[in-house]
């Protein structure tokens, strides 16, 4: 199922309003529980994100075909990868 814009506006809301010491897998796995989820540390992905946040880069995974790749084209997009940003402290 292919992330709609109202889906991805939600999203990137709950992105942005993230506090520092919170997890937002929580609350994006409760509202969307048909997305497939991965998070790393930014340093291990070299692909552009779709989105950047303070404590997040947004990518979007298609997992249309047989194997998984980040895309930038939100209708091919079937879960999201959140790369954790060091925050400098």
């Amino acid at each position: 199922m292919a992330l709609g814009k109202d889906e991805l506006i939600e999203i990137e809301r709950v992105l942005a309003a993230a506090e520092a010491d919170a997890s937002p897998f929580p609350e994006l796995r409760r509202r969307f529980p048909h997305l497939a989820y991965t998070r790393c540390d930014a340093s291990d992905v070299t692909e552009r994100p779709f989105r950047s946040f303070p404590r997040f880069d947004l990518h979007l995974i298609d997992g249309c075909d047989r194997c998984v790749q980040i895309t930038a084209d939100p209708a091919r997009a079937t879960g999201i990868l959140l790369a954790a940003r060091s925050t400098g402290r």
